[in-house]
């Protein structure tokens, strides 16, 4: 099979018009991508209602998603090599785009959780193959330049979601916020098909199938244990315990073949012997529970409790994408002058502060407090970004960059999948044990309820539904008091995790483009 070499791939993708379309094609990938990871949380509600799911099963929309692109992140690498940059990133786009109008069109929840399945698959190559290409298409010294535009496209899709998901939802429907990538994707396949031209890495990564397939049983099964786990009573469920044996197999078996694989194992032993890459990667996964949980549990918290209109719900929850974009651009200036840890340092401190923020939350509050409390997380994230990929990165041997790029999206996605569902079955347990104890105080012979004004009652039927409503609201809130507690709890668990860490060696630039 011919292999296009480095210097005719330069010349190839040489052209200024040339880079510039394959930019803006490849750029509506990332910022479709970046806008489905948030635009869909605050349509939930939403969703709930028009399947008719409960809570719990609501959060399939979320993890389902996240869950499906981990699987399929540390193939990207691979099946680049196997078929070349270009088919795959084009398949990508086509799967995304064609599931998200599956998504749209689905009429119950089972339908649209496998769609989510499908569109997390066909998203997984979008951020790493875009990268690969803007920097195969400019040359080292514009490389910076390159990775800028790519910056402020991730940035840009997390900031626009909630405020477009929420729009969309009231103007037209939940079903929207995935119509909405049609004709993103759409353009964007077709500028990758005509300006996109092909080259062949001469190098192809052997494929561990067994570690892949262990690593995916494992995960895909213990996700199954904790989102259907509080709907069957956790182990008193015979399918709850099936899957439990299923992924702890699964898991045992893959880290044995690691152990004692001769070849190439999946997960690369050398990634595993790099401590700070380890501890860099744990931070990840912690900060992917903190970052995701909120993203789900807000937008369920202002539309359920508080009866905020869905773009009022979207509008507010901007704030986090804006702090972030904000708190890139100040680690930006900051990178070279301070040690990198301790802006990491800061980074999860106000992570933390914004979860103790949180705690404070009430009935009675307004979306000021939402808005700063997002800002201060948003801020927070965008502080850890930059200096966790520079830490953790920076100090593996190139051969096995892409693998640990691999793995840390991984884990960055896990994150999310095993804190969603986490926060949620705490969020209904909570919820149910708060209105146990409030209702027992609330009784005819309490002298706070003596008097009861109108809708509630202890006689009528609607006033006594009205009561137990409102206690139920109440509890709510405490649950998502705990839940905010949980997250807290956390973020100051991960800060030890810094003093494994050391600065980035310095690195000599490459003369070629991975």
């Amino acid at each position: 099979m011919r292999v296009v070499s480095a210097a005719r791939r330069r010349r190839l993708y040489s052209p200024v018009m040339n880079r510039t379309a394959i930019t803006i094609s490849i750029m509506l990938s990332v910022i479709m991508r970046g806008l489905d990871n948030t635009i869909a949380n605050v349509a939930l509600a939403h969703i709930q209602g028009s399947l008719s799911a409960s809570q719990e099963q609501v959060a399939w929309v979320l993890t389902s998603y996240i869950v499906s692109t981990a699987i399929a992140m540390p193939l990207t690498g691979w099946l680049a090599g196997r078929f070349g940059i270009k088919y795959i990133f084009l398949v990508s786009v086509v799967i995304f785009t064609a599931s998200s109008a599956l998504c749209g069109a689905a009429s119950n929840l089972p339908e649209l959780v496998l769609f989510r399945v499908v569109q997390g698959f066909g998203s997984a190559a979008l951020v790493p193959l875009s990268q690969a290409t803007l920097l195969q298409i400019n040359p080292p010294e514009r490389h910076g330049q390159a990775m800028a535009v790519f910056s402020m496209g991730t940035i840009l899709g997390p900031i626009a979601g909630p405020a477009l998901g929420g729009w969309l939802t009231d103007s037209f429907g939940w079903r929207w916020v995935f119509y909405i990538n049609m004709p993103v994707g759409i353009l964007s396949a077709i500028g990758i098909a005509l300006f996109m031209r092909e080259g062949r890495p001469a190098h192809r990564e052997a494929f561990d199938p067994f570690g892949f397939i262990t690593l995916s049983l494992a995960i895909g099964a213990l996700q199954l244990v904790l989102d259907r786990g509080e709907l069957k009573d956790w182990f008193s469920s015979t399918e709850i315990c099936i899957e439990a044996t299923i992924g702890l197999l699964a898991l045992y078996l893959l880290v044995v073949h690691t152990a004692t694989a001769t070849d190439r194992s999946f997960v690369n032993r050398e990634l595993l012997k790099n401590t700070p890459f380890v501890a860099g990667t744990v931070l990840i996964f912690l900060i992917g529970i903190t970052m995701n949980g909120a993203l789900a549990l807000l937008p369920l918290m202002m539309q359920e409790l508080m009866n905020y209109p869905v773009l009022t719900t979207g509008l507010a929850m901007a704030s986090r994408g804006v702090g972030t974009m904000i708190g890139m651009f100040f680690v930006a200036r900051l990178i070279n002058r301070v040690d990198v840890r301790l802006i990491l340092a800061v980074g999860l401190v106000l992570i933390a502060v914004a979860c103790w923020q949180m705690t404070e939350f009430s009935l009675l509050m307004d979306t000021r407090q939402i808005v700063m409390t997002g800002l201060t997380q948003g801020f927070g994230f965008g502080c850890t970004a930059v200096p966790l990929n520079m830490i953790a990165l920076s100090n593996l041997p190139r051969h096995i960059l892409t693998q640990g790029t691999a793995l840390r999206g991984l884990m960055r996605n896990l994150g999310g999948s095993v804190g969603i569902p986490i926060l949620v079955a705490q969020l209904v347990e909570n919820t149910q044990a708060v209105h146990a104890r409030l209702a027992e105080a609330v009784r005819p012979d309490n002298p706070l309820f003596r008097v009861l004004a109108a809708p509630y009652s202890f006689t009528a039927p609607k006033g006594i539904a009205a009561l137990n409503a409102e206690v139920t609201r109440q509890a709510a809130m405490v649950a998502y008091i705990d839940d905010f507690k949980l997250m807290m709890i956390i973020s100051i668990a991960s800060l030890p995790l810094i003093l494994l860490l050391r600065p980035p060696r310095p690195r000599a630039r490459p003369a070629a483009a991975d």
